[in-house]
């Protein structure tokens, strides 16, 4: 099970929200130095995701991104403000490992297919963001639908790999809910990522025995509940 540091973008910064809400920002300095503190601990992937994009500001950090993915030269899947098949090409096309669709493919999931044929499903992540077996869209505002529904369609249109997050749990730093990971395991073959709630090394050895794929560490890693060598212990 792969484990990945989160380093989401807010302003220029590496940031951790809490519920996805702007102004709970807590800002730990610069998304490079971040990301090299993560890989010098250990990591060998990151989970980056573009805020201001997914606030609307796409542009906003395209070339501090680049930056990251030229300096570290490791895996990185990335989301936030991915709103067309060209902002999906563009990131593809500059060494992002994989792109995270979130809204976009709710609201136009042939470009998870389009996607998909294109650059293989190995690049292509569709996310489903669930808050009480629904997903939630546009900043998590809008219901959309059954959380599992979603996730076989996402398999049928040939994505290559779910990102879950339980928006329930998100950024509380409270623990993990294995009730609808264990129900999404059930109903897809794709390997699905857990993001959400993961808080401890008993988090981690539950999403391992599980079987997920991978598990996303956001604000318990930032604040020290968990450090990263317990997390890549506990996956192993």
């Amino acid at each position: 099970m792969m484990i990945f540091p989160a380093v989401d973008i807010l302003g220029g910064q590496c940031v951790q929200l809490v519920q996805g809400r702007r102004e709970t920002a807590t800002a730990y300095g610069t998304p490079l130095e971040n990301a090299r503190k993560w890989l010098d601990a250990g990591a060998d992937a990151l989970h980056v995701i573009n805020l201001d994009g997914a606030f609307g500001s796409a542009g906003a950090n395209a070339g501090m991104i680049r930056e990251l993915i030229r300096e570290t030269g490791v895996f990185v899947e990335l989301g936030g403000g991915i709103r067309s098949r060209e902002d999906a090409r563009a990131w593809l096309e500059i060494g992002v490992g994989r792109v995270i669709l979130g809204t976009i493919a709710i609201r136009e999931p042939e470009v998870v297919r389009d996607l998909s044929l294109e650059y293989g499903p190995g690049h292509v992540m569709a996310g489903v963001d669930a808050r009480d077996g629904q997903v939630v869209i546009e900043g998590w505002q809008e219901e959309a639908g059954d959380y599992l529904s979603w996730a076989e369609r996402f398999e049928l249109l040939g994505a290559g790999s779910l990102l879950f997050t339980n928006v329930t749990v998100e950024g509380l730093c409270r623990g993990i809910e294995t009730g609808p990971v264990a129900r999404l395991l059930e109903r897809t073959r794709l390997p699905v990522v857990v993001a959400g709630g993961v808080s401890s090394a008993a988090d981690v050895r539950a999403l391992r025995d599980l079987g997920v794929s991978g598990a996303v560490l956001g604000s318990a890693l930032y604040s020290g509940k968990i450090t990263l060598e317990e997390a890549l212990e506990a996956a192993r």
